[in-house]
């Protein structure tokens, strides 16, 4: 996963990526747009699937976001995944100005206009359509992205909460887990939620993606380690100081401290957000290792939890160390042999 780079960076990284034995590339949006990040990997790259992990929904029309990714599925010759999120309220109304009302089934038709969309660009369909909050009827032959060789563009929808992880279920190709959740949280509200709206929808359950960020602890020393725990103890509090995540710390019985952290939050107060983080929640929230272990570490925990595992501080840290590429060769090098060995002939 990588933010915050800038294009020729992303243009620099992503083959490293690649080369390393990566399976894909994400690209969060926050001070810089994810699609611009994509376009720079995807000329960059052969193999790799490129994503938006993820881009903010509402602030864009579908019809914008329909003809970006369009291009983007052109351009990666079908590696592209658009990953949708709808961030929460104090952003989408007061720093993009936008609509925010009932996310969730705003989030719901803003996917199946992108959809209908892509069916007029590809010829497949008439544009008409007529949704909750979304109306699409006028695509001219000018104004058409026109059939591309990929039109099959999966859609992962960002979900913490059941009401959205249903809707993710029934509706989306697959699901972008926070990186702030535990294994339990995965089995008990996860993938029991995007399960029941599968089913609910007439789908099944299996044929939906579920893509999980990891924060890794990994170092081989102590000074390294001590490094990664704080960034992901502040991360982790970060993510826990919005209280659309208290259930992520309330599955654990620790209740109560998303309303604390949110507090610290608005008070400024750093010190006080790291404390809150224990050493007990980070074992929880964070895998721990050694740079040879990591692989293994990463597989017990998720295996049958997570069909795609995406390395959240690994942008970050080749970014901060270019020779750090080597040690995730490596790891992604062990991890690949023991999937093969896991896998059934």
């Amino acid at each position: 996963m990588v933010s915050g780079a800038n294009l020729r960076d992303v243009q620099r990284l992503s083959p490293l990526f690649e080369q390393a034995g990566f399976d894909g590339i994400w690209f969060t949006e926050g001070g810089r747009t994810a699609y611009l990040s994509c376009a720079a990997a995807a000329l960059a790259t052969t193999r790799v699937t490129i994503g938006t992990g993820v881009a903010v929904a509402f602030p864009r029309s579908p019809m914008v976001t329909a003809q970006v990714a369009w291009e983007l599925a052109d351009a990666t010759e079908g590696r592209f995944v658009l990953g949708l999120g709808t961030q929460v309220r104090a952003h989408i109304e007061r720093r993009y100005s936008s609509a925010y009302e009932r996310p969730g089934p705003r989030l719901r038709d803003y996917i199946r206009s992108v959809r209908a969309i892509w069916r007029a660009f590809q010829g497949d369909d008439k544009l008409d359509y007529r949704g909750e909050f979304y109306n699409f009827t006028m695509l001219g032959d000018t104004w058409t992205g026109g059939p591309i060789a990929h039109p099959h563009i999966p859609i992962y929808a960002a979900a913490v909460r059941p009401w959205m992880l249903r809707m993710c279920g029934a509706e989306a190709d697959g699901g972008h887990v926070p990186p702030f959740h535990s294994r339990r949280y995965l089995d008990d509200v996860v993938r029991t939620s995007v399960d029941e709206g599968a089913r609910r929808a007439g789908r099944r359950p299996e044929s939906i993606t579920l893509a999980v960020p990891i924060m890794s602890v990994v170092g081989d020393s102590n000074e390294e380690l001590d490094r990664w725990r704080e960034r992901a103890r502040m991360q982790i509090a970060f993510y826990g100081s919005t209280r659309t995540y208290r259930e992520v710390f309330e599955v654990h019985g620790w209740h109560e401290t998303s309303e604390r952290l949110y507090e610290s939050q608005r008070s400024g107060d750093l010190a006080a957000m790291r404390a809150a983080v224990t050493d007990e929640m980070l074992a929880v929230y964070a895998v721990e290792s050694s740079w040879g272990e990591l692989a293994d570490a990463v597989i017990d925990r998720y295996h049958g939890a997570a069909d795609r595992v995406i390395m959240y501080f690994a942008g970050t840290s080749v970014r901060a160390d270019p020779a750090v590429i080597d040690r995730w060769a490596s790891v992604t090098d062990m991890f690949h042999s023991r999937v093969r060995r896991m896998s059934p002939v």
